[in-house]
């Protein structure tokens, strides 16, 4: 059973990265489509999880922190396309559209409620727009991590 686990958590990585990659593109899509500027909350969780703890001058501590946020949202898709793998080898399965559903919705939390317990951001003041926002690229993540993840366990 325990390498059943493992090749599940690795498949769900697998998935997670695969969606990763799509929540970017999503992303970077609705930035060059609507001229919105980057987001600054994962640098803020940066900052504020690892204070004073990343080393540099000005612009060579903001590079760290820049790169930082940016692997901390890698680690989070991948990790919860891991928990996803691990969950399908213990026989929780659904359909594309619910899949797409639960693990988009299962990654927005792991990446937004970390976010309102630091006090960083509160939803109830994103608008329509910054739902929109948050939501779709999270969709987007679902849809591919839990398609990737039907396509590689059916190898």
């Amino acid at each position: 059973m325990a390498g059943a686990i493992l090749r599940g958590a690795v498949l769900g990585a697998m998935a997670g990265a695969a969606g990763t990659t799509a929540l970017n593109a999503v992303t970077y899509l609705d930035m060059a489509v609507r001229g919105r500027p980057v987001s600054t909350v994962p640098e803020r969780t940066i900052e504020v999880l690892a204070g004073r703890a990343v080393p540099g001058g000005e612009d060579t501590r903001g590079n760290r922190i820049s790169g930082l946020a940016g692997l901390a949202g890698l680690s989070t898709g991948v990790a919860v396309g891991a928990l996803f793998g691990v969950l399908r080898v213990l026989g929780v399965r659904s359909g594309p559209a619910s899949g797409a559903v639960v693990v988009g919705a299962a990654a927005m939390a792991a990446a937004d409620v970390p976010l309102v317990r630091l006090g960083i951001t509160d939803p109830r003041t994103w608008g329509v727009s910054g739902w929109l926002s948050d939501i779709v690229p999270h969709l987007a993540y679902g849809a591919v991590t839990a398609a990737t993840l039907d396509a590689l366990d059916r190898r």
